[in-house]
């Protein structure tokens, strides 16, 4: 979730090359290789341009600790090995899930000129931040992109439970437009993700009610410092659980990967290893019509939702995607909003780690 714009607007901003280059530089300092930590940078700066605060650079910190207590490794071997004309699994060596799913981006992209589509899956891995950004990789292609993971702890239970057996799992779709904006989808199967509620916990700033329950008298959460007390509630009830169900299953048990009771919470856990399963689809637009001819039909159908009758007090009908693309647009330009106390720890950081402060940069 991106910080409200009327926070961001009194925030000190920094230039995306000079947060990319501070991450890499931490990155290198713990043993990533000089290409390793420049993508990862890219990839994890990518969410901050585009409005995923709560899993962009806001999850360094948390990534070190786990690389330094020896939960991830910082020279992953990651290979390819391929299943079927179409399917690949993506072997992550347990490194950072931002290089897996680079790796599995690659890979789907080059099946899917092949066959039309491709599905790679990707285990031993960990957490790669925001869907939006993988799913986005094989646009570039021409090819649509759609991504699930299993979420790295389970904070939500299965409808009507209490147990905490399943993730946020998310679902992202990414359509490709040709030189205009993207559709693009990114949804967890909660009403936020955890990352939102670390945000709120960050900033000291409660959460609203319908986000979270107390897990024992089924009561509103909204403090975000007890929200190990608590349980995600799912989108559309008992949907919004299913959905997670079988999305995890989709990456998890099909992966060889953690699901249910084996997934590691990594925010409480920093030394056992996740095994963290992705999927990542590419779909070859080429395959079934000419890109132009459905990029038309797209937008056509895109202004009848735009243009159609508002519900009273609706200002605008806004789309999937419309408010990320504008806001990677402004954050560009304008540079990405960072808060005090996120300020406080990556300088913490940056002295461990011997390197120049992203504020000096």
């Amino acid at each position: 979730m991106a910080i409200e714009d009327t926070l961001a607007a009194t925030l000190p901003r920094y230039r995306a090359e000079a947060m990319i280059g501070f991450v890499a530089d931490v990155f290198r300092h713990e043993g990533f290789s000089d290409a390793h930590a420049r993508r990862a940078g890219e990839l994890m700066v990518e969410a901050d341009l585009t409005g995923a605060d709560s899993h962009g650079i806001f999850r360094l910190p948390q990534y070190v600790r786990r690389l330094r207590a020896g939960g991830s490794n910082p020279r992953p071997a990651i290979t390819v090995k391929r299943l079927a004309p179409a399917v690949a699994m993506v072997e992550g060596d347990n490194g950072l899930g931002h290089l897996v799913m680079s790796q599995a981006g690659e890979t789907a992209v080059e099946i899917a000129k092949e066959a039309g589509i491709a599905w790679v899956g990707a285990r031993r891995s960990n957490h790669a931040g925001s869907g939006a950004v993988h799913a986005c990789l094989p646009l570039p292609a021409g090819m649509i992109g759609i991504y699930t993971v299993v979420a790295s702890a389970n904070h939500m239970a299965p409808w009507g439970g209490t147990d905490s057996l399943l993730g946020t799992n998310p679902l992202a779709i990414a359509i490709p437009m040709g030189d205009a904006d993207p559709v693009v989808l990114d949804m967890a199967t909660t009403v936020v993700s955890y990352g939102t509620v670390k945000g709120h916990a960050l900033l000291g700033t409660p959460m609203p009610e319908g986000w979270m329950v107390d897990a024992k008298t089924g009561e509103p959460l909204t403090d975000p410092k007890r929200s190990k007390d608590g349980i995600l509630l799912p989108i559309g009830g008992y949907k919004g659980s299913g959905l997670a169900l079988m999305l995890g299953l989709l990456a998890g048990p099909l992966n060889r990967a953690a699901f249910g009771r084996d997934v590691v919470d990594f925010n409480a856990d920093d030394r056992t290893v996740t095994e963290t399963g992705h999927v990542l689809i590419a779909l070859d637009v080429a395959r079934f019509l000419d890109p132009k001819a459905f990029q038309a039909e797209v937008t056509r159908h895109l202004e009848d939702l735009r243009g159609s009758a508002k519900l009273p007090g609706v200002e605008r009908i806004r789309l999937p995607g419309e408010m990320r693309a504008a806001r990677r647009r402004e954050r560009a330009a304008q540079g990405v909003p960072l808060p005090a106390p996120l300020m406080a720890q990556l300088d913490r950081l940056a002295e461990e780690c011997g390197v120049t402060k992203l504020g000096e940069r």
